[in-house]
């Protein structure tokens, strides 16, 4: 059955101004935290530090790139809720900004030009965690340095009493914020034992459009299934996801090491690795990084690193590793034991003399310029194969891949168990990116048109049918929606966005679909790679079968 919206009453204001009828909105609700697009007469130096405190990705704080009217940041639940309300009242579309990572910038920016407002959730970061229900409430806003800290915290009080440490399974970036990342499913190092972050979500509160807080009971289960894994931004805003703690180890075992070499040995790693890192125990998490000039790692010749997690001590993570993957050749002083939130620190990209409370800063030092695609794959990759793709990094060192291994939990767990589909079959996914900086942005079309020939080459290699891809490393490449094509939702919308959608989403698409009419069927939450809804001549022909 449709939820009914409740239609907003939209006041007559006596001014003409798009900022100015979003100042009154906000001030008749008592918002105060909040910047407009300045006009000619205002120093934009507060707004443009604050809009681009949270892109992450340079390519979209570039001045030509289109700047929303307004940037929100709500306080309480309330103001979150009476943020929605106003931009409703004026027509615009709505971007939810909670860590600013996404891919495409889509959480800060309109492709097409509509005007828009961005719902900047950085003031709703409270974590309340319940270690004795091993549970934690986590806003929307908060990152995961914040939510891993509040975690590690609270367990080194409490743990002992309730056989803690206690972890949470998400991504290893400490700014990157869980409204969005849980959102798209949120892959990490204890994935292999635990799942996603998404797979330990057991209940969330999401604002609709049309201003109501619904819970896990209120919202549904297809809507509950949908959230987890169905990306961000798309069906309402999560005001707060409740979370299941994980147990973690007292003594992890973490190690980077980087192995530069000839093209030949290069590949001979990375073919025995794919063959390794999946099927090794649930407790090990074994990830490969190929390229010159590594991010973190910062060689500066050809070679293969890989980043390495035991949930074990050091002598058990050894042994393993030197029984079925000798080739890597870890020393004992490669490896360090430690608490998982020290695991969290070392694996953070953080420079040099960071202490763990320096998890909790937002702002992310390591900005830059860059494009990213992702693929899955599903059988081993011949060795002929794996020797062209690093003669095509070589042409760019710019240019890496970062490969992560699936199996373990990620086999287990059914595909359609929440939203998010890619699980038994899969091997590991590979990321490819490319980055530049600001003096080598008149490249940037070299760049981009480099890690697309990649891309196009290693067709042969990965899932076919559709070729899959992880929404969290969003790309705009295979297909967008035109936004004011899709609201209100046109009969063809669904079948466009499919473009995308099942690449994503694969056999979970049409059951996303579903959940999108169902919770928000005027598609107010959108973006260019949105879930559109059913058309209403679609929602009344299935009604009639």
């Amino acid at each position: 059955m449709l939820i009914l919206f409740t239609l907003f009453f939209v006041p007559s204001y006596s001014v003409e101004s798009p900022t100015n009828l979003i100042a009154s909105c906000l001030n008749q609700y008592n918002i105060n935290n909040f910047t407009l697009y300045p006009n000619h007469e205002e120093d934009p130096t507060v707004y443009l530090k604050l809009l681009n405190f949270s892109i992450q990705n340079l390519r979209f704080a570039e001045p030509s790139i289109p700047k929303p009217l307004a940037i929100i940041m709500p306080e309480s639940r309330e103001e979150l809720v009476n943020s929605v309300r106003c931009c409703r009242e004026g027509s615009w579309e709505i971007r939810l900004r909670s860590g600013g990572h996404s891919y495409e910038g889509t959480s800060s920016i309109s492709e097409d030009g509509s005007p828009f407002v961005i719902i900047e959730m950085m003031k709703l970061d409270k974590v309340r965690v319940d270690v004795k229900s091993r549970v934690a409430w986590v806003e929307g806003g908060a990152t995961l340095g914040q939510v891993y800290c509040s975690i590690a915290e609270k367990s080194s009080i409490h743990g002992h009493e309730n056989e803690g440490p206690y972890g949470f399974s998400a991504g290893s970036c400490p700014t990157v914020g869980v409204g969005g990342h849980i959102s798209g499913g949120g892959f990490g190092l204890l994935s292999r034992k635990y799942g996603l972050a998404a797979d330990n979500v057991v209940d969330a509160l999401l604002i609709i459009a049309d201003g109501r807080l619904l819970d896990r009971e209120a919202m549904g289960e297809e809507v509950f299934w949908a959230i987890r894994g169905g990306g961000g931004g798309v069906f309402g805003v999560i005001y707060a996801w409740k979370i299941q703690l994980v147990k973690v180890p007292k003594t992890v075992t973490s190690f980077i090491v980087s192995r530069p070499g000839t093209k030949d040995y290069i590949a001979k790693l990375i073919h025995k690795w794919q063959s390794v890192a999946p099927k090794l125990n649930d407790e090990f998490y074994l990830s490969a990084f190929v390229g010159a000039s590594l991010p973190e790692i910062k060689t500066i010749a050809m070679s293969a690193t890989f980043k390495g997690f035991y949930q074990g001590p050091k002598i058990e993570a050894l042994s393993i590793l030197g029984e079925v993957f000798p080739e890597i050749s870890i020393a004992d002083q490669e490896c360090h034991e430690m608490s998982w939130i020290e695991s969290i620190l070392f694996f953070s990209g953080l420079e040099n003399g960071s202490s763990v409370s320096d998890l909790k800063d937002r702002y992310f030092t390591g900005k830059h310029f860059f494009k990213a695609k992702s693929d899955y794959v599903k059988a081993i990759i011949p060795y002929n194969a794996i020797r062209y793709a690093i003669d095509m990094l070589e042409q760019e060192p710019k240019g890496y891949v970062i490969l992560d291994p699936y199996g373990g939990a990620m086999e287990r767990i059914s595909s359609d168990s929440i939203a998010f589909p890619h699980r038994i079959g899969n091997l590991f996914t590979i990321q490819y990116l490319v980055e530049w900086n600001e003096n080598d942005n008149n490249k940037s079309n070299a760049y981009m048109e480099w890690i697309r020939r990649f891309y196009n080459s290693m067709t042969p290699y990965v899932a076919k049918s559709p070729r899959a891809a992880y929404v969290n490393y969003m790309d705009l490449d295979l297909g967008v929606m035109d936004i004011l094509e899709s609201a209100p939702p046109s009969t063809d919308a669904v079948d466009k966005a499919r473009d995308w959608g099942e690449k994503y989403f694969l056999q979970n698409y049409d059951r996303l679909v579903g959940a999108k009419t169902l919770i928000d069927p005027l598609n107010i939450f959108r973006n260019e790679q949105g879930i559109p809804p059913m058309s209403m001549r679609n929602v009344r022909a299935k009604l009639n079968e």
